[in-house]
């Protein structure tokens, strides 16, 4: 018998993304980036939501016809129903809706920083997918958090940020330095040419597992109009080395945390996921551990940031379980695992 193939539907922040799979193969994954909010630094929400209505139908058509697939040959429709921005999840939602009713297929809904996690389970994103129990550290532009993953269905948040995210923390820097939105990966290239020994900044202490990056970035700013007073250059005169110290500080906070829970609780299998994982300096800082005897699983570039295919991938999982949401299922701008 031939494995169900279910077409994934991702629309959480500004990414319209399709993709179908079979079994845990991806046999397609589109995504249409809306670039309209570069000038604004930032993602627009009603932009967004806008452009997601136009993006959806042409995303979808191509994803199926990459997959070969015909509409009346899905079993299911999977969709994000949570965490993202409201009027950007109802846009994929309502379609998933749509088509699951035309269609009279199942209806599957999924939680965003599930699909994130469980993207390591996607044929060709791992050279083999993480044994259970394992860590998994989600950094992406809206979420920095740590999860303890026992089972598809037993999951538990141990520790989060308390105010920005990991990457909301780089966006907000780099424009500080001048840099365009998403500042993440231009931080990242000019890194390369800098010394992270350079300048030093404070990292917050904060209880346990969690975090918090909000009182960085300001550091970051009285710093830099303290430097700035004094010269004025001084950001174009060291911004490789900038660039280094600071990427070198954030993710050394994200991983000192993943560290000591990997201790305390005696996990040796580490997994890293979310736009933030596809960070050179996160990846190889992780990747150290396993001289350590820690096993570490970082997922392929394309299944770190927003996608479709980690979202078939959570919706052939409750398809097995029969898990199906209802067509009244809400959308949720806050959705805890």
């Amino acid at each position: 018998m031939k494995s169900p193939l279910i077409l994934g539907i991702e629309s959480s922040c500004d990414d319209t993304s399709a993709a179908v799979i079979q079994g845990n193969t991806i046999l397609s994954n589109i995504i249409s980036s809306q670039k309209v909010h570069q000038k604004y630094g930032g993602v627009v929400p009603e932009l967004a939501s806008r452009a997601h209505q136009q993006n959806i139908v042409p995303v979808i058509q191509a994803a199926l016809q990459d997959a070969k697939v015909k509409q009346n040959e899905l079993n299911a429709i999977a969709f994000t129903i949570g965490p993202g921005l409201l009027g950007s999840l109802l846009v994929g939602a309502s379609f998933a809706k749509s088509l699951s009713m035309s269609l009279d297929i199942p209806l599957i809904s999924v939680n965003h920083m599930q699909a994130h996690i469980f993207a390591h389970f996607i044929q060709d994103a791992n050279p083999s997918p993480p044994d259970f129990p394992f860590l998994c550290l989600t950094v992406s532009g809206g979420h920095t958090q740590i999860v303890l993953v026992k089972d598809y269905d037993d999951l538990q948040v141990i520790g989060e940020t308390r105010d920005d995210a990991a990457g909301e923390a780089f966006d907000k820097i780099g424009k500080l330095l001048g840099l365009p939105y998403p500042a993440g990966p231009q931080i990242d290239r000019l890194a390369q040419q800098g010394n992270p020994e350079k300048f030093h900044f404070t990292k917050p202490k904060v209880d346990k597992y969690d975090y918090s990056f909000s009182g960085l970035k300001t550091g970051v700013m009285n710093f830099l109009n303290r430097q700035i007073q004094k010269d004025a250059d001084f950001v174009e005169k060291n911004l490789a080395d900038l660039c280094a110290s600071i990427q070198h500080t954030i993710t050394d906070i994200c991983l000192e945390k993943l560290f000591l829970a990997a201790k305390d609780l005696n996990i040796r299998n580490l997994a890293l996921a979310g736009g933030v994982s596809a960070n050179s300096d996160l990846r190889n800082k992780l990747k150290s551990k396993e001289l350590e005897n820690y096993k570490v699983y970082i997922p392929k570039f394309e299944y770190t940031t927003d996608n479709a295919a980690m979202i078939a991938m959570v919706g052939k999982i409750k398809f097995e379980q029969n898990d199906f949401a209802q067509l009244n299922a809400k959308s949720q701008a806050r959705f805890k695992l």
